[in-house]
């Protein structure tokens, strides 16, 4: 039976073939530009990564939490990251509210934002490097990656959409764009290189990193609650934040903000102290939609809890 009568069969019209020469290509730009519109729309009421939406119950639970570093190589990359902890306080100006500093020294709303700006201009870099250089592994040596590049690239997306929604409350100076452009080329050109030595570590110090982001945005909603902040008590959200994180009505001011973003970074701080404690090349990544099933729970990812 030619395929031709199955198609009658099945109700469906077959398309006459034409020869070559007499195709038509007077309508080519028109469908491509149809085409461009439709997806333009699209990706306008739609992002690549559609954000989970979080209950207000999920959003008030999140800790500051510590995992210990009981290995060489953990103390290693615990290390790197206090290192890194102590520059960003100099370079930000950063003053605990705790150490009873006169208003003159104190965090500021100003100082606040430009912590989270480079904070989350570094935060931006690991899961990029790291999606990038799977990527190329993968195609390097023909072999599936188990949904670890989806997870790492969403990752860098997240923390790039928290950036640009702290740069909607303020302009960075010209000096701190430079500090970012210099410590992206290093911190990039070095993370790259520690990753191809060693994942397994890079992903401890992510997160080691993020614990470090949790903490930054709990003392900053301390430091709103106790009024410290005033000119942010009555402060609104900007649009794309309310629309990235399905903000709902009644909870979209700079303290519900907050508490979104620090959600996510405890969610990145979990998601690479499980990474860091997996086999590299052979384990799947329990977070991806597809695997999640099949690896189960993750469990006993942060075991000690600290006070901020």
């Amino acid at each position: 039976m030619s395929h031709h009568l199955c198609i009658r069969r099945a109700g469906l019209v077959a398309p006459k073939l034409q020869h070559r020469s007499s195709y038509q290509t007077s309508r080519t730009p028109a469908l491509i530009t149809l085409s461009i519109r439709n997806h333009t729309q699209q990706a306008t009421q739609k992002s690549s990564w559609t954000h989970p939406v979080y209950t207000q119950e999920q959003i008030l639970s999140v800790r500051v939490a510590h995992k210990n570093a009981n290995s060489l190589p953990d103390k290693l990359a615990l290390g790197t990251v206090r290192f890194l902890r102590w520059s960003m306080d100099l370079v930000t100006g950063y003053r605990s509210s705790a150490a009873g500093l006169s208003r003159t020294n104190a965090m500021t709303e100003k100082k606040w934002i430009t912590r989270f700006i480079f904070l989350e201009s570094v935060a931006g870099v690991p899961g990029m490097v790291a999606g990038m250089l799977r990527h190329l592994k993968s195609l390097r040596q023909m072999k599936r990656d188990y949904g670890w590049i989806e997870t790492l690239l969403e990752e860098a997306y997240n923390e790039r959409m928290h950036l640009l929604t702290f740069l909607n409350l303020t302009e960075p100076s010209r000096s701190m764009r430079l500090m970012v452009l210099g410590s992206q080329c290093v911190f990039f050109s070095g993370f790259s290189i520690a990753y191809l030595l060693s994942p397994r570590i890079c992903h401890r110090f992510v997160g080691y990193l993020e614990e470090e982001a949790v903490i930054t945005y709990s003392k900053a909603i301390q430091d709103l609650d106790s009024g410290l902040l005033p000119k942010w008590e009555n402060l609104q959200a900007p649009p794309m934040a309310i629309k990235y994180w399905d903000m709902p009505e009644g909870r979209r001011c700079m303290r519900s903000l907050l508490l979104y973003v620090r959600a996510d970074e405890a969610k990145h701080r979990d998601v690479n102290h499980t990474l860091g404690g997996l086999d590299q090349d052979v384990d799947k990544n329990p977070f991806s939609a597809k695997f999640r099933e099949q690896v189960g729970r993750v469990e006993g990812v942060v075991g000690e809890r600290v006070k901020v």
